[in-house]
């Protein structure tokens, strides 16, 4: 067990390179790059204010219940997003949580337990660790709440979603997801649970991993995302 403070002192701010502490990013960036939006209350896409809903989730609500994200996808946070999750840099892992879970509102609350989107096997061997449960157990730490790892499996590893249409997204990921054990299926049972990324885009990664944990007998799923990009879910 470490007995210093090192982990407290100063360090260079991630976005400018001032100095800060805690290390990460410094207060005037983190005001400066997270501007307020209006976001719909159930994929938390840009919408115009005063407007609950975008038209898509009108159209077709996905399954979980609330979306939340800390910011756009765009910089900085691309920029470091992309370090933490292919260049190994878990040095970004607490301050992006951090960012994440100053962001969530009051009606994250309701969540009682929190887990985040699961990597195949082969893809945890290759990067070595998992950015989404990196980010769900320290948010779930920040927000008194608890972060379990087992209580979804992927099944397989599918290609990148961006460049196919909603039909051929949903077959592409229909199946890649099941509940864990018993012992998780018993933790989910009726309650509503938190499920944690690092970048949302068209939603159907979530979509379906929330089918997996409603299959398992969670009351209503919750998705808590570092970024949104502009791309809408139609």
């Amino acid at each position: 067990m470490r007995t210093d403070r090192s982990w407290d002192l100063p360090a260079p701010c991630g976005i400018c390179g001032g100095w800060t502490r805690p290390a990460g990013v410094c207060a005037d960036c983190a005001s400066r790059f997270t501007s307020r939006a209006t976001r719909c209350t159930r994929c938390a896409l840009r919408v115009p204010d005063a407007v609950p809903l975008c038209g898509t989730c009108i159209r077709r609500p996905p399954l979980f219940e609330r979306a939340f994200a800390a910011f756009d996808y765009t910089f900085p946070w691309d920029d470091a997003i992309a370090a933490f999750k292919f260049r190994q840099a878990l040095e970004w892992a607490a301050p992006l949580a951090r960012q994440l879970a100053t962001a969530l509102p009051v009606g994250a609350d309701e969540a009682e337990l929190v887990t985040a989107v699961p990597l195949a096997a082969a893809r945890l061997r290759e990067r070595g660790y998992n950015q989404a449960w990196e980010l769900a157990r320290r948010v779930a730490r920040a927000r008194g709440r608890t972060a379990r790892h087992d209580l979804l499996h992927r099944l397989r590893e599918t290609p990148h979603q961006i460049h196919l249409d909603r039909a051929h997204r949903d077959a592409n990921l229909r199946g890649a997801f099941m509940p864990g054990g018993a012992d998780a299926r018993a933790a989910v049972r009726g309650r509503c649970v938190a499920l944690v990324d690092d970048v949302m885009t068209t939603g159907t990664t979530a979509n379906e991993a929330t089918r997996a944990l409603l299959e398992a007998g969670a009351r209503s799923v919750q998705l808590w995302v570092l970024a949104r990009t502009e791309r809408g879910s139609d």
